[in-house]
């Protein structure tokens, strides 16, 4: 919080099509402006700000709910404008809310409730303070938590395609070492299943081996497939024919779709030249989702903190009766940071000797994978900590 006498804190609850705000004299407690609503257009904005304009920017904070995407315009309208503003996860203003002795959600009431959120001493301090030059960190947080959910949603297709596959040619898989690949997608959309294949020329069959690149080249033929597709156990559906179709094709779709966003993350990922890229195992893709969901590193005054929003800190249950020796974690906070953290981890661990000797030692004192996993994590959260506040490259002969 900065150290002014008169410090005004502005509450908005944000809506989707308009908002309400209030201010509160920080010394006084007293709300100076009561809740009004503007709307969520150019024309409200500039309402706002003639209300607010008579106070010195470096004496007002803004506050407002991190939540859903109706607040992106008004964020970054006000960050713009050089003001500072800070951002309350919901949870925090629900639970101040039902202290209070407040139950259901009231627009009005809730400005004051942010306000009072605001009005917390520093160390106990419960919202993320937002900054002119993080606003990119938002387009990124959009385009990698995309990114995840396209990921789950083709591993749903693949699923399903799968499924297809084992009904009409069971045996298709057995032919390749590896799935998914052109070959293997070719086929797949031209003929669906076992008896479409065994029914087919085998000139219109060799089509789908016809793709160019030497890292293209697989070790099946036509004819094998011809052969295998002839005494296939598969049973003859049209219906699942017609799925494997629309599977392939929404797979392949997706795939482009991610190549798409994977080459603008590669390119915000150069710009932000960050030092944990230096980290083995860190890709621009992870690298990016990290940053993104972490945010201002400046809101963090201890690696603690960011394990506890990573939702990675261990979950520790104690009473006169029992102890418990092996813990989970919380999974409070950023689930496409843990996501992340916890698909990273592996290559990490592969990658550094560091990393390797540590998980072999929690694997020693009797802990399971997953749990050596979350312990290697929390110690790259804290190597991660260290490289943004020092603005250092990681060096493993600096580790113990």
């Amino acid at each position: 919080m900065k150290g002014f006498l008169h410090m005004k804190l502005i509450g908005i609850d944000i809506g989707k099509n308009k908002h309400f705000f209030c201010i509160m004299d920080q010394q006084t407690g007293e709300i100076i402006s009561q809740p009004v609503s503007f709307s969520n257009d150019k024309e409200g904005f500039d309402f706002l700000i003639q209300k607010i304009k008579s106070y010195s920017k470096d004496s007002v904070l803004i506050g407002m709910e991190d939540t859903g995407h109706y607040h992106f315009a008004l964020l970054k309208y006000l960050l713009d404008l050089q003001y500072t503003v800070a951002l309350i996860n919901p949870k925090t203003t629900d639970f101040n809310r039902k202290i209070q002795g407040g139950i259901t959600k009231n627009d009005k009431l809730d400005t004051i409730n942010i306000c009072d959120v605001l009005d917390t001493p520093e160390r106990k301090k419960q919202y993320r303070i937002t900054k002119v030059n993080s606003f990119d960190l938002y387009e990124q947080k959009q385009l990698t938590r995309h990114h995840h959910n396209l990921k789950e949603e083709e591993n749903v297709y693949k699923n399903r395609l799968q499924k297809c596959i084992d009904i009409v040619f069971p045996e298709f898989n057995k032919l390749f070492n590896s799935k998914y690949g052109t070959v293997y997608m070719n086929i797949l959309k031209m003929f669906g299943s076992a008896e479409n294949i065994a029914n087919t020329d085998i000139r219109t069959i060799r089509k789908c081996f016809e793709i160019e690149g030497r890292g293209n080249r697989i070790s099946l033929t036509p004819e094998r497939l011809k052969e295998c597709a002839g005494s296939s156990i598969g049973i003859s559906s049209s219906a699942e024919v017609i799925q494997i179709k629309h599977l392939t094709a929404q797979i392949e779709l997706i795939e482009e779709q991610l190549t798409e966003i994977d080459k603008k993350i590669e390119e915000f990922s150069i710009q932000n030249n960050s030092p944990i890229l230096s980290i083995p195992g860190i890709s621009h893709f992870s690298g990016t989702s990290i940053l993104a969901e972490l945010g201002d590193i400046s809101n963090y005054s201890k690696p603690s903190q960011i394990i506890k929003f990573a939702g990675v800190a261990p979950l520790h249950y104690e009473s006169s009766q029992f102890n418990a020796q092996h813990t989970s974690i919380t999974k409070k906070g950023s689930k496409y940071l843990r996501k992340t953290l916890y698909q990273i981890i592996l290559p990490v661990i592969r990658h550094n000797p560091v990393f390797n000797k540590y998980y072999q030692l929690k694997i020693s004192q009797g802990k399971g994978h997953r749990c050596a996993q979350g312990h290697c994590v929390r110690k790259l959260l804290r190597i991660i900590y260290h490289l943004l506040k020092t603005n250092q490259q990681f060096d493993p002969q600096l580790l113990r």
